[in-house]
């Protein structure tokens, strides 16, 4: 079993900026790749980002296209944490983020959703205009 409890969500205007925090408690041998997923209301939940989890440190990163060069994703092997720095804020980055962990062995994508086997539950954030 492995925890997952996102905090850092809030209001902001936009332009501005959010940190996002993701503490993942339990086994951390097997897993592969740490995410966030987004969901606006009235859409279905999409992919914003993710980061590789092999090795104590390092990793590869993948990111949705529409959050590029504003949003980065990072982690913190030694204290099993994941963040998001979310810059340039948008109205339309609205939504509830999701952390999630992937102990997907092969075929992993990083950016679908059934790659992932954890979730938190959730953090509103908010952009207004």
């Amino acid at each position: 079993q492995v925890q997952v409890v996102e905090s850092g969500g809030g209001l902001v205007q936009a332009g501005g900026s959010l940190r996002l925090s993701c503490a993942a408690s339990g086994r951390t041998f097997s897993r592969s790749a740490m995410g966030w997923f987004r969901q606006a209301p009235g859409k279905e939940r999409e992919f914003v980002a993710a980061i590789t989890w092999s090795g104590w440190s390092g990793g590869s990163t993948f990111y949705t296209d529409s959050v590029k060069g504003r949003f980065t994703i990072s982690k913190d092997n030694a204290k099993n944490m994941l963040y998001l720095q979310m810059n340039s804020l948008k109205p339309e980055d609205t939504a509830v983020y999701y952390c999630a962990a992937s102990y997907r062995s092969s075929g992993n994508s990083y950016r679908t959703l059934s790659d992932y086997d954890y979730w938190g539950q959730g953090t509103q954030v908010t952009v207004s205009s």
